[in-house]
């Protein structure tokens, strides 16, 4: 055998060696703005064209890295031992990191007293009195400090939303004050309430409030009113029958609170026991009325809960944009008389989902991994659908449930059926009927509230005492282990307004040294009023993905389309979040219009 010298045998090492340092060192020093990889969203015809000329997005033989994943399944951590009000109501404040907390009047007395001289005069429901507590407060996610706010009228049971600039309107609630609605915006050095007390045309407790393309808001339903009506719209108030509502009341109600979404054609589905529909807002015309979802009761008192689905934007067609609906639990529609005489009927354990863009669209039933009733639906900034809180046996109602659901759930909307549902960490504290949840501007979940009582009982031998403590759960996102992975959002977009169909550019800091564009989302959120297991006006949309360029130094810069009209995103303040390979970024701040 031929022997060769020692120089030659190390010579290709010593090149390859060489080879990888001096694409490393002109990363670092020449970055050059360098596109990695554009995107093609429209169709398939350039699928392989190359697309150095910028003539086409994504390119499809590329693939893209499994998402990261590990068995961390979320943690709890306890973030205030008093909020000083049990949260029924609870609503983020945009560009903050605080939430309003709302609770009833006659629920009381709060455990937190307003600023020393201010008080308000309850009317109660049998005589006047000075009450110098907060039946609301603001509540500072950061550093946990609450500042309570003097609000004259009962929000028990009402509904609410962010208008298109960022104002708090909460409509309807208990008592002679059904027909309110309240007002509250820029909340720095002091917090008012403007409160208009006959602005609607009927009562509206246990209603369903949402925004609408023009920036109004639409009020559904409430007890014994079977109609619903608009705010903030011009012309004078009318009610408008909704026979949906009449039709499917029953001895214990279970219509309450329907769930209502705005569909992508601009169009409203309307769901309420287990009957839905479409409504025009514009001509005020049912369109269309879905099949039953059947199996048992899913409003209040039965208190499913539910979620529009992640809104795709990258979708072929941009005119037929899909729009999915899930309801998931309940109970069956006997469950409230039963609870009355004390027995605890199972929750239902079914879930229903539905293509409300597509009229001859049926049901498709999938179980959870556990009955639930009560409980929340959040969309976390991944696209996943966190499932929390609630009870196993009962119904939502005065002492009307029990054995607490703690394990919160994992809906994933993208895999096979059957495979969609995971358990995660339980929570050491049950939150039965007035708790609520939010999705915070950092990604983690704002756990509050639970107070099945007539009046609040903080007594720790209680079954079920008023909760004030507020939890914060992190979702498996937050395992230390993709803490590198996590990106950082650098833009700045406070004060500036994003336009429909407008093209916009986000920079994030991101630890890695390539990206793949098609590891990297963007997704929008609307937070939502949440109350009574229904979070009104919750919206989450992935954003079409144009060019993601390297800026060097860690930064890299991504081009996205906004939301193509006001049908698709209402006009209002969302969170943006950049996600890479499922561990989003903190959101920020964004306003579109």
């Amino acid at each position: 055998m031929a022997s060769y010298p020692k120089s030659l045998v190390l010579l290709p090492l010593t090149l390859c060696i060489f080879y990888i340092t001096s694409q490393l060192w002109h990363r670092q020093y020449y970055p050059h703005s360098r596109p990695l990889l554009k995107y093609r969203f429209d169709d398939d015809s350039n699928a392989n064209q190359d697309c150095d000329d910028g003539s086409c997005f994504k390119s499809r033989d590329i693939l893209e890295n499994p998402d990261y994943e590990d068995e961390f399944k979320g943690k709890w951590e306890l973030a205030s031992e008093n909020s000083g009000i049990s949260a029924m109501h609870i609503i983020l404040f945009p560009n903050t990191n605080k939430a309003i907390m709302l609770d009833a009047v006659s629920l009381g007395p709060s455990n937190v007293r307003l600023p020393v001289g201010i008080y308000r005069l309850n009317p109660g429901a049998w005589q006047k009195y000075v009450d110098y507590r907060a039946l609301a407060v603001e509540y500072d996610a950061e550093s946990a400090a609450i500042r309570p706010l003097k609000i004259l009228t009962d929000t028990w049971s009402s509904s609410g939303g962010l208008s298109a600039n960022g104002t708090v309107v909460i409509s309807g609630g208990w008592s002679g004050r059904g027909r309110s609605v309240r007002y509250l915006s820029g909340c720095y050095h002091a917090c008012y309430w403007k409160e208009h007390h006959w602005e609607l045309s009927a009562k509206r407790w246990f209603s369903t409030q949402h925004i609408l393309p023009d920036g109004s808001f639409i009020v559904v339903g409430g007890r014994r009113e079977f109609s619903y009506e608009y705010i903030l719209k011009e012309g004078k108030r009318i009610i408008y029958d909704l026979p949906i509502l009449k039709e499917t009341t029953n001895p214990s109600e279970n219509n309450l609170y329907p769930f209502v979404f705005l569909s992508t054609d601009g169009n409203l589905f309307i769901f309420a026991n287990d009957r839905s529909i479409l409504l025009n807002p514009e001509t005020n015309e049912i369109l269309h009325a879905f099949p039953i979802l059947r199996g048992g009761s899913r409003n209040y008192p039965a208190s499913a809960t539910s979620a529009l689905l992640p809104i795709k934007l990258q979708d072929p067609n941009p005119k037929e944009i899909r729009a999915e609906v899930l309801i998931c639990g309940g109970a069956k529609p006997e469950a409230g008389m039963l609870a009355g005489k004390g027995e605890f009927m199972n929750a239902l354990q079914d879930c229903g989902r539905i293509e409300i863009t597509n009229k001859s669209a049926t049901w498709q039933r999938e179980m959870m991994p556990s009955p639930r009733v009560m409980g929340e639906m959040l969309l976390l900034p991944t696209g996943d659908v966190l499932i929390i809180n609630g009870a196993k046996k009962g119904t939502a109602g005065w002492n009307f449930a029990t054995d607490p659901n703690t394990t919160p759930a994992l809906y994933e909307p993208d895999d096979p059926i059957n495979e969609r549902f995971s358990e995660l960490t339980p929570a050491s504290k049950p939150r039965m009927c007035h708790s609520t949840s939010v999705v915070l501007p950092d990604g983690k979940i704002l756990v509050a509230g639970s107070n099945p009582h007539s009046r609040y009982n903080l007594t720790s031998g209680s079954k079920y005492p008023t909760e004030l403590r507020i939890e914060k759960f992190y979702p498996p996102y937050f395992d230390e282990s993709f803490a590198s992975y996590r990106p950082s959002i650098v833009s700045k977009f406070k004060g500036k307004m994003v336009k429909y169909g407008q093209n916009f550019v986000i920079q994030f800091k991101l630890d890695e040294l390539e990206v793949s564009s098609n590891d990297l989302k963007v997704t929008m959120y609307a937070p939502p009023f949440t109350t009574h297991g229904v979070s009104m006006g919750q919206r989450l949309l992935v954003l079409a993905t144009k060019e993601l360029i390297d800026v060097g130094s860690g930064i890299f810069q991504v081009s996205v389309m906004a939301p193509p009209t006001a049908k698709i995103a209402p006009p209002s303040f969302y969170l943006l979040f950049v996600v890479y390979r499922q561990v989003p970024s903190p959101g920020t701040w964004v306003q579109i219009g």
